[in-house]
Order: C-alpha cells, then structure tokens, then sequence
C-alpha cells in the first residue's frame, strides 16, 4: 500500500514525493499503452496524460487500492478514449504499387515495433494471481498485433487481467463495469486471441544468444548481398511475411520469394542493415544507398520471430519514423 507521508506531501504539491509514488510503475505503464494502442508514440502521449491526470486526480485518490492499480486504471481508460477517438477518423493503409498475388488479405493492424531499449528499466514486478503470460510473451510482436485485431474493450480486459494479472472484481472497478461483463469480455477476447498467435513460441532461441545472434546474422548478411535464395533457406516451411499495416501477407517459399523478387526490382539495389532489437526480438533498421548522395537513407525496419534454426516470421514496416525511438542513424555513410 501507499506511503501516508508520501502521499500526503504529494498532495501538497512536492513533485518528487509524486515522483516516488509513480515512478516505479512508468515502464509498465508504458508497455500496457504500447499493448493497447500498437504505437510507441501513442503510448508515451498516452503515459504522460496519465501522469497529468494522476497528478491533477491526487485528491480523490485515498490510498485504499495501491498507486499501481489507481494508474493502471487511468491509463486504461485513457487508452479506451483515444481508440474510441481513433476509430471515428477513417484511416488510410499504404498499398504497395501492383504486389505480387498475396497468400491473404487480412485486416489492417496498425501497429508498431516496441524498442527493446526501453524495456531495461521495466521492474520486475510480480503479476498478479490472474496473469496467463509471462511478460516477455506479451511484448512479442505477434502478442501486440493479434491485439490489435481485438474491440477495445476486449483488448483492455485481456491485458489488464491475463498480463498484468488484475482479478476481475479489480478489472470491473477500473472500467466502470462488472465482473460478469469482464469474465464475458475476456472469454471472446480469448478465442479471438488465440487462433492468431503462432504455435512453436516455445522453441524459439533465447534472446540476445549466440544461436539467435548467428540466424539473425545469416539473415542480415544474405539480404545485404541481395541473395534472395540464401534468405529463403533461412525460413520455415511456413513462414510469414508481412507488413502492417498493408493488408498483404505472403506465407511459404514461392509466395514469399515473388514477394522479394518484385521489391528487390523496385528498389534496384540491395539493403543496408543495421541491428537493433525490438520487442525482444532481432530487428534491423533497413537503409537504401542514395544514387544522387553518398549516403544511404532510413528505408524500413524488420522484425524477426524465431522458430528452432529457423525464421518463422519476417514483418516488415516501412514508416522510419520510428527510427529515433531505437537510436538509429539518419543516415549511413557508403
């Protein structure tokens, strides 16, 4: 529970005794509005609303649930407000120009990598007995997207409850509603969730090991050789590609290695890659050389999922405004 002093001097106005009671919970807080919302700029937006919300709501805040839930609770609800918000402007997906036939279209996911660079300073703190994920798993990038296909509200009680463990009751008091609407919210939210998330998860390599450092190295040396062949040996039977928010996915050899062929045509030169990690898993901020500039300019990010010795997934988002949040270059030199 809450320090009485603590709060109290909060209250008063003392910004660090505010510090105190919030600090701890800013990286978790931040991970459940980059959960919800599927963008890291959303997500810090949304984490400084709640904390200018928590601050001007000290008054009402008595101390009888912990600092933890009291935010957890406004940033939920604030995440609600902006998807609600979201969903009354029409949106627009960038198509690629005349793409090979895709195995699927499905719905747009606008989602966005999450730098690894901002998990280091999440606490390890204990989820609650409700908790179905383990954190690591519900930061993976095929966790958030399939997210993103979830309503609103179903995407709130799912994390609330199965990711940072809130009992029911809890979650009811958090969203102005009862237990027998969460316990119904999250059961669709389960069998909508589920059929979208990748089996083998478990196989994956550990993150940042020398077997995942050697397949992501493999992977980042054939595509700056422009050796199409040499990624697809790299795949699983299976494997995924895609690109969210672009509604075409390509999935097995020949679909994926069309998929390559037409870009590496449109690009007319093959890609720089720089490693860097996202959602914990490898990823590579992607640039192509400049013909007017001895340069080579922000072009992508892609993103890795794992299976054994294989890539399961390769997703692939064209927006490089996403760069500074990992702290990579503009530019590189040739």
């Amino acid at each position: 529970m809450v320090n009485a002093d603590t709060l109290a001097r909060a209250r008063a106005g003392d910004g660090q005794a505010f510090r105190e009671l919030t600090d701890p919970y800013r990286g978790e807080l931040l991970v459940h509005c980059y959960q919800i919302l599927g963008s890291v700029q959303d997500a810090e937006d949304m984490l400084q609303e709640t904390l200018l919300a928590a601050w001007r709501g000290l008054k009402s805040f008595e101390g009888r649930s912990s600092p933890r839930a009291w935010l957890h609770k406004i940033a939920a609800n604030g995440c609600l407000n902006t998807l609600r918000d979201r969903g009354r402007r029409p949106r627009e997906v960038p198509l690629i120009a005349e793409p090979p036939e895709p195995t699927r279209l499905a719905e747009p996911a606008w989602v966005e990598p999450y730098p690894d660079v901002l998990l280091p300073g999440l606490p390890d703190l204990s989820p609650g007995p409700e908790a179905r994920y383990e954190r690591k798993e519900s930061i993976e990038l095929a966790f958030v997207t399939a997210l993103q296909h979830l309503p609103p509200r179903q995407r709130a009680v799912l994390v609330l409850r199965e990711v940072l463990g809130y009992r029911a009751a809890e979650v009811a008091d958090m969203l102005d509603s009862t237990e027998a609407s969460v316990k119904g919210a999250l059961q669709r939210a389960r069998a909508a969730l589920e059929p979208r998330l990748p089996a083998g998860r478990e196989h994956a390599p550990l993150p940042d090991s020398p077997r995942e450092r050697q397949l992501a190295g493999r992977f980042a040396a054939a595509v700056e050789a422009g050796d199409i062949d040499g990624v697809l040996a790299l795949l699983t039977g299976d494997a995924w590609l895609t690109m969210p928010p672009e509604p075409h996915e390509y999935q097995g050899y020949p679909a994926i290695a069309a998929f390559l062929h037409h870009r590496a045509s449109l690009r007319g030169a093959p890609l720089r890659l720089v490693p860097t990690r996202a959602n914990t898993q490898p990823a590579f901020g992607c640039y192509l050389p400049c013909p007017q500039a001895p340069i080579a300019r922000p072009y992508g990010l892609i993103v890795l999922t794992l299976q054994g010795d294989r890539i399961f997934a390769i997703t692939w988002f064209s927006d490089s405004s996403v760069f500074p949040h990992f702290g990579l270059p503009r530019t590189l030199p040739q």
